[in-house]
Formats: C-alpha cells, sequence, structure tokens
C-alpha cells in the first residue's frame, strides 16, 4: 500500500487545528480519573499490585514476594520495581502513583507516533491523526492507563523501529550500526524485563524483516550483516533479561514458576492443539486473525477497511514494487507480531498490542482512501455506547450518587458525542473526524459517568473505625480483594472469601449452597470485621442487623456478571445489575 498524496486544501474537518484539538481532548480523557476504581483494564491488575506492595514490605528488590499462593515470579520484576519505586516504597501507596508511569510510556508512544506520520507526509496534520487514532485504539485505552498494561514493553519494542523510520527518511542507503543495536539491545532486554522473555521472537524478527525490506538496494553482504547485528541485540536483549537469574537468591523459583509455568504452558492445551487452533472459540486462528481489529475496538471496521484497501491493491502491486521503505517497516512490523501468535495454543488479541503503533500510522496514512462507508460503523457503535452511558449516569443520579453538576458535565458529554455522530453522517467530509470525536467522547462520557463513584458515594469516610484484626473482603476474581488496601488504607490483615461465580465452582456436586444470610453469619462468626455486598436489589440493609454493626457504608459497580444476570428485559434497568451496596460490618 502506498500513501494517497493528498494535497488538496483541508477541509475544516481535516484542518490542523481541530486535529490538535482532538488530540488534547484525547490525552485530558486518559489523564481523567487515572487512580479511579473503575478505569478499564486488566482484570489481573490487582494481582501484580499485591506483588509488588508485598516486595516493597520487604525493603528488597528480590525475591518477589506474595501471600498468593502459586502466584509470585509470574511477571519479570521490572513491573514490580517501577511500581515500588513509583509508590516510593509504600509511602504513597495509591492508583494515581502506580499507574503514572504506564500513561507516560503511553503518551510517549503516541508522541513518536505523531512525529514518524509527520516525517513521512511532511504533514504535522498526519501525524496528529495518527496520535489521536493510536489513543482512540479500545487496547490503548484500556492496557495504556492501569498498572499492569503493555504500555512499557511496547515503547521499548517500538523504539528500534522508529528508529529506523527515522533513518531511512533522512539517509535511505543506510542503517543502524553496532553501536545503536547495542542500544537496542539494552532496549529490547528492558522490554523483555517487563514482560517475558518470549518476546524476543517477534521483537527481534519484526526488528530484522524491517531492516531487510526497507533496503534500498538488498545484496547477500548487507543480508549477512543486518542477520548478524540482529542477533547480537537479541543475544544482548536475553542477557538483560537472565540478569534476573542472577540478581534472585532463589533462581530455581523463577525457573519453575515462570520460565516452564507461564511460558511453557502456553504451549500446551488440554483440548489438543489443532483442535484449539481451528476451532470457533476465542483461542483459534481465525479470532487471532483478527486481533488488530479487535484491538482497534470502535475502529475496528477502519482497520478491515485498510486490509480491503490492500488486498485490492496486490494486483497492481508488481508494477509498485519497490515500496516505499516506510511502508515496508510498517507492514513487516505488523505482519511479523500477528503471525508468531498464531504459534502458542493461548491466543489473545492482547499480544500483538505491541504492533498496534504500526497499525495506527498505517490508517493515518491511508486515511482519506478508506472509504467513508468504514467508519459508518465507528459512529453507529458510539451512538449505542453513548445511549447507554447516558442511561446509568441517569440512573445513577436517580439514586442520589451523583450531583447536578457531575450528571450534568456526563451528559454534556453524551450530548456533544450525539452531535459528532449526526454531523458525520451527514456530512461525507465530516466522517472520519465525526468518528475519532464521537469515539473520543465515549471514552470521556465513561469516566464522567463513574467519576462520582470515586466520590463520597463510592468510599468509605475517612473516619471510618476499621476493626483490628481479620477483615473477610469479597473476591469475585484474581485477587480482587488487593483493592480494599486503597478503599481502607491502614494495617489491617484482609482475607478473602468467594462470591459469585468463584463460589459456586468450589462448591462439591450435591453440596448444599449456603444462603447468602447463612454464608455472612458465618464470617461474621469467624472474623474481626466483614465486608459484606448486598446479594439483590430487595436487600436495602444487612440480613445481620440488629446483631450486627454497620461501621461504613459505601455504593459499587459490579463486573464480571453470572450469566443470565444482565438480559434484554433488563438493560436499561441498570439499577437491577450494574449499582450495588457495600458494608463493613462487625459483630
Amino acid at each position: 500500500m502506498r500513501s494517497s498524496g493528498y494535497s488538496t486544501p483541508a477541509s475544516a474537518a481535516d484542518h490542523t487545528f481541530t486535529w490538535l484539538t482532538l488530540l488534547l481532548l484525547a490525552i485530558a480523557v486518559y489523564a481523567c480519573g487515572l487512580g479511579g476504581q473503575y478505569i478499564p483494564s486488566n482484570g489481573d491488575e490487582m494481582v501484580y499490585a499485591h506483588i509488588a506492595r508485598k516486595t516493597a514490605e520487604t525493603s528488597h528488590w528480590l525475591p518477589l514476594a506474595s501471600e498468593l499462593v502459586d502466584t509470585r515470579n509470574t511477571k519479570p520484576p521490572l513491573l514490580f520495581w517501577q511500581a515500588m519505586v513509583a509508590g516510593d516504597w509504600g509511602q504513597h501507596w495509591n492508583l494515581t502513583a502506580l499507574r503514572a508511569p504506564s500513561l507516560i510510556y503511553t503518551l510517549l508512544i503516541a508522541a513518536a507516533i505523531a512525529w514518524s506520520v509527520r516525517g513521512i507526509t511532511r504533514r504535522t496534520r498526519d501525524g496528529l491523526i495518527a496520535a489521536c487514532v493510536y489513543l482512540l485504539f479500545l487496547s490503548t485505552f484500556r492496557y495504556g492507563r492501569p498498572y499492569l498494561t503493555s504500555a512499557p514493553e511496547t515503547f521499548w519494542f517500538s523504539l528500534p523501529l522508529f528508529s529506523l523510520l527515522w533513518q531511512r527518511l533522512r539517509q535511505p542507503a543506510d542503517g543502524p550500526g553496532w553501536r545503536l543495536h547495542a542500544l537496542f539491545g539494552l532496549g529490547l532486554g528492558l522490554g523483555l524485563a517487563y514482560k517475558s522473555f518470549a518476546l524476543i521472537a517477534p521483537a527481534a524478527a519484526a526488528w530484522w524483516l524491517a531492516l531487510v525490506l526497507s533496503e534500498s538496494h538488498l545484496s547477500w553482504r548487507r543480508l549477512m550483516r543486518h542477520t548478524l547485528r540482529t542477533a547480537f541485540s537479541a543475544l544482548l536483549a536475553l542477557g538483560v533479561f537472565a540478569l534476573w537469574f542472577v540478581l534472585d537468591p532463589d533462581p530455581a523459583a523463577v525457573w519453575r514458576e515462570f520460565i516452564v509455568g507461564e511460558n511453557a504452558a502456553k504451549f500446551s492445551d488440554a483440548r489438543g492443539y489443532w483442535q484449539e487452533a481451528l476451532s470457533f472459540s476465542g483461542s483459534s486462528l481465525w479470532s487471532q486473525l483478527l486481533a488488530y481489529a479487535v484491538n482497534a475496538g470502535l475502529l475496528a471496521f477502519a482497520v478491515i477497511g485498510l486490509t480491503w484497501l490492500g488486498l485490492k491493491q496486490l494486483p497492481r502491486l508488481r508494477t509498485r514494487l519497490p515500496l516505499p521503505p516506510h511502508q515496508t517497516i510498517l507492514l513487516a512490523w505488523a505482519a511479523v507480531w500477528l503471525l508468531v501468535f498464531l504459534f502458542p495454543s493461548q491466543r489473545s488479541a492482547r499480544y500483538v498490542i505491541p504492533a498496534m503503533p504500526a497499525v495506527a500510522m498505517l490508517l493515518a496514512l491511508h486515511w482519506r482512501d478508506i472509504g467513508r462507508l468504514w467508519f459508518v460503523p465507528t459512529l453507529l457503535l458510539s451512538g449505542l455506547a453513548l445511549l447507554v452511558l447516558g442511561r446509568i449516569a441517569w440512573v445513577g443520579h436517580i439514586l442520589g450518587l451523583s450531583s447536578p453538576t457531575e450528571i450534568g458535565l456526563a451528559l454534556l458529554a453524551a450530548g456533544l458525542g450525539a452531535c459528532a455522530i449526526v454531523i458525520g453522517l451527514w456530512r461525507a467530509t465530516w466522517a472520519r473526524t465525526g468518528a475519532v470525536l464521537a469515539g473520543l467522547l465515549v471514552y470521556a462520557t465513561f469516566d464522567l459517568t463513574v467519576r462520582p463513584m470515586d466520590g463520597p458515594v463510592g468510599r468509605y469516610e475517612a473516619a471510618t473505625a476499621v476493626p483490628a484484626g481479620r477483615i473477610a473482603v469479597p473476591n469475585g476474581f484474581n485477587s480482587q480483594f488487593e483493592r480494599f488496601q486503597f478503599l481502607l488504607p491502614g494495617q489491617h490483615q484482609f482475607i478473602p472469601y468467594n462470591t459469585g461465580g468463584r463460589a459456586l465452582a468450589r462448591v462439591a456436586p450435591g453440596a448444599t449452597l449456603p444462603t447468602p444470610a447463612q454464608q455472612l453469619q458465618q464470617l461474621l462468626a469467624t472474623h474481626d470485621g466483614v465486608v459484606w455486598i448486598q446479594s439483590d436489589t430487595a436487600e436495602t440493609a444487612p440480613t445481620c442487623l440488629p446483631q450486627c454493626q454497620v461501621l461504613g457504608a459505601r455504593w459499587l459497580l459490579t463486573s464480571r456478571h453470572m450469566p443470565g444476570e444482565v438480559t434484554l428485559t433488563n438493560l436499561w434497568q441498570p439499577q437491577q445489575w450494574l449499582f450495588k451496596r457495600e458494608w463493613l460490618l462487625t459483630r
């Protein structure tokens, strides 16, 4: 695919100022509510926050510490060290501090994307479009802000490719020498130290293929030189990762828990490799081929439109060879990451997030070549999302959870999003810009809808008398009990108890499941305090009253609903499945 070479005067929808405004809006959306309880995130964020906190309590960098069974060396230490430093070794342990480095990494990637595209097209507007597109991707919004994120490794794995792009634009005949390869090797090593040594395969392969295909005059000598230098960078990166074994006092545990348990397990499957690969499950080859579209979220159809545009140009490819260096670099970047992650038995769209900068740049370079109709689904999906979010915000206000100002801001964002959708559908020149604006306003409406839940109604009062000793807290998913470290700060011993689907999964066949009232009585009898979530909408007060005492209360938004809990009949009534009360109780 080639850049369109669009050079007609920009309309208001394509004006540089318009896109600069959209970029500033995107940055504001990402910064809003950074320390909130409900920002989209990886469900395991609290697992890694727990490991980082327990390690910080030891006052040592290594070994990693955890109270969770078989959950300690699940990620390389750099991820935990980042949190320990950001949280000042527990002195400023809050979600804003833990997540701030992720946001910085994400904004640096967006800046590199903007700079690269501007260098390719010589138009600032195109660079701003690319940065806005990247920040609109669902994968960026969900995994570019939380503590457990893909932003750090994406940054370090992208750095050599960004550098190659800039070098090819200035000096097409030259390539990075041994010194730069050494620096890139160290950078790749930092990326591995955040996630896994196994990622050297796609990172180094994409780097090597981009080097080779972007050569203006490839020869066997240059091919061998690129291969040796890339191998040197890869070995240096693996050496950086291997320092974990050298520095950790228990390297055998690192091998057993991380190398074997976390990585080798991804190539085994109880169903059989090919049965899983050729099935129609979420871990099949077919679903993985749609990984870039899935990660794009609201822009999924635009990514499909970009692919369709490339397929249409294939018959004319021979007459257009060689492709411009920037095109070959971006295509190699995206293709290698996708192909490599077709092989493990466990497949996920999250695994190709380090290649999403390339997808964003390709979209921006062909922004005006992709047909307008590919952006209409973005507008329609944004309208549906705004409708649901507006309803949730309104119901929250009826329940007394938001102030007039808070509900007004949420509905204003939803209304502006609706206007962007109408203009995008009405005027063809505004379809693309309107799609990006509407998508960003969906994110803004989401932030403003959940923001009241991080205020007084969604948190325990500072004066709450938390009982000393063992406090039973609900745990509906992996280590979700860790969130109470931020809700009830202090020296407490939180004891998790299973709720929802986890409780049902642990009941032996034929056994009788205790009623919620019975479970609450058992917890009160064996703990000094209990955090109890409203079991159904009819429960307006804890069933243990008057035999128990309510020390504090708050509202929360529930997630990970059981099958049948949310249906078409109650979708318009979020008070039945989303809003619940939570009480801190004692005997």
